[in-house]
């Protein structure tokens, strides 16, 4: 009989002894459970965020380059229309600055697009830069183009070819200077192919019209100017927001 006993009291702290094993290990998973569900929604509320920052900061960082974009088209299409190397009809003189509307709007658009893209561009190609890109030669950057902007209508040479080849080595020497980068390059010919492309466009719509031209409707150095200006914005990019 004590053997008995024994045996049946052995068998219950046995059967205790795994139901207490079992609560335990049900605790923990309960527990485990609840702390994954709460960092889930902490991971997922952190990222909630920081998309959102993100978002406003591309928006942000948007705003300040079409903000440029505008500034620069409307100082140096004033330039152009002194110098009568772009003719407008008559109405359009007294308009804001003596530049069309739709100038400022097309140009700070493409400052935006432009200024975004560079950052993506780089990140994608993995590509180390060989200059720090400082507000310091940011500025400088803006100045020489500015004055290949000048350039291209104070400049007078014996014909269209020879100040073409002129504001092409300026235009490489901008990018040689401040950018080096495949990125840059891409985008600055990307940006000069298409702007050149929608000018051509503009000009046989007779929307505008420039004097001289022997690149079809436009100026041969249209496209170094617009190069020089996709590099330019591009350097900018990173530095707003």
């Amino acid at each position: 009989m004590p053997r008995l006993e024994e045996h049946c009291w052995s068998c219950s702290c046995s059967a205790s002894v795994k139901t207490q094993e079992l609560s335990s290990a049900r605790w923990v998973v309960c527990k485990t459970a609840e702390m994954m569900s709460i960092i889930t929604s902490v991971l997922s509320h952190a990222y909630g965020s920081l998309h959102s920052l993100q978002s406003a900061n591309l928006i942000r960082r948007g705003l300040v380059l079409f903000i440029v974009g505008v500034v620069l088209a409307l100082v140096l299409n004033l330039l152009q229309i002194q110098r009568n190397v772009t003719l407008f009809p008559e109405e359009v003189l007294d308009t804001l600055f003596s530049s069309a509307w739709w100038i400022p709007l097309c140009c700070g658009t493409a400052a935006a697009v432009v200024g975004l893209l560079y950052p993506c561009l780089d990140q994608h190609l993995g590509e180390p830069h060989k200059f720090k890109r400082e507000w310091a030669s940011v500025m400088r950057c803006i100045a020489v183009f500015v004055g290949i902007n000048h350039a291209s209508a104070k400049l007078d040479f014996a014909n269209n070819v020879q100040l073409s080849l002129t504001l092409a080595a300026l235009s490489l020497g901008l990018w040689w200077t401040f950018d080096r980068s495949r990125s840059g390059f891409g985008l600055g010919l990307t940006t000069a192919f298409l702007a050149t492309l929608i000018a051509q466009l503009l000009v046989y719509n007779g929307i505008y019209q420039y004097t001289s031209p022997d690149f079809l409707y436009v100026r041969s150095w249209l496209p170094c100017i617009f190069f020089s200006g996709g590099v330019t914005v591009g350097n900018i990019g990173p530095h707003v927001g």
